[in-house]
């Protein structure tokens, strides 16, 4: 019976030491990442680890994963203008490492590889970019700024073998004298605009004044003309005109009745009938 516990204790024992030793040699890279072997012996080894299970040999070798998605990061910096205006600039950068190099990555930065380089130098592209703008120019060519941004961002993350995806300015804010300097130039060029916009006015008000002046002026002329050539006749005309027009506005009143002059009320009835 001793000897049946002793020899089930050593096949445990050896079980125990096998299982952990297959755990150990087992490692798993997930969806979106690899895996960098270093080994004790060679140092890294040159070939990465795709996704899925894999082994390596315990306490010899070690799997570090590295994230190859591309990955956004806000980076804030304050630089000047060409014109010496103080800004405060975020840039958002999207990027990746270069899946071909990922060992000489982990060699040279390690898993935060992002960490240690995006900053120092998004920051040194910033200041050498913005610097060549005045601080009206960020706003009127935020366009261009950025692509000029990115084409040399792309080139200086290339010395460390990142890609750069995209860049854009997300924030961009000057300082208190600039801003106000700026808010006082538009409520300048709306007065300026408004101070235009009356001048027009008037300019065209005094148009149509002389426009109506010369018509009533030749208006009077031809009256004038025909009343020299028909006599009073076209005037009887006018007046009669005019009468049929005030007698056809009353006539639709309630209120208003129209009576033929005389003393006779009956309407139609010759007064010597």
């Amino acid at each position: 019976m001793a000897r049946s516990l002793s020899n089930l204790a050593k096949y445990a024992v050896v079980l125990g030491v096998g299982g952990s030793a297959a755990a150990a040699s087992l490692y798993n890279v997930d969806g979106g990442e690899r895996a960098v072997l270093f080994d004790r012996f060679r140092g890294v080894l040159p070939e990465a680890s795709d996704e899925g299970t894999h082994f390596l040999i315990p306490w010899v070798q070690t799997a570090h994963t590295m994230d190859i998605r591309i990955r956004p990061r806000l980076i804030p910096s304050a630089t000047g203008t060409k014109d010496l205006q103080m800004v405060e600039i975020v840039l958002r950068v999207l990027t990746r490492p270069d899946m071909t190099m990922l060992q000489t990555i982990f060699r040279n930065l390690g898993t935060d590889y992002d960490e240690r380089v995006l900053p120092s130098i998004t920051n040194e592209v910033l200041k050498a970019v913005v610097a060549q703008y005045n601080a009206e120019e960020l706003l009127t060519k935020r366009d261009q700024v950025s692509e000029k941004i990115r084409l040399s961002l792309l080139k200086r993350a290339k010395d460390f073998n990142l890609i750069i995806e995209d860049v854009a300015i997300t924030h961009l804010q000057f300082g208190v004298e600039f801003s106000r300097a700026i808010e006082q130039k538009q409520v300048a060029e709306q007065e300026a605009e408004r101070a235009k916009y009356v001048v027009l006015k008037a300019d065209q008000e005094r148009k149509a004044a002389i426009v109506k002046a010369e018509g009533e002026s030749e208006s009077a002329r031809l009256i004038s003309e025909a009343t020299r050539q028909a006599g009073t006749g076209l005037i009887e005309l006018r007046r009669i005109e005019a009468a049929k027009e005030i007698a056809a506005a009353l006539g639709k009143s309630r209120n208003v009745s129209y009576l033929p002059s005389g003393n006779n009320m009956l309407f139609g009835i010759n007064s010597n009938s």
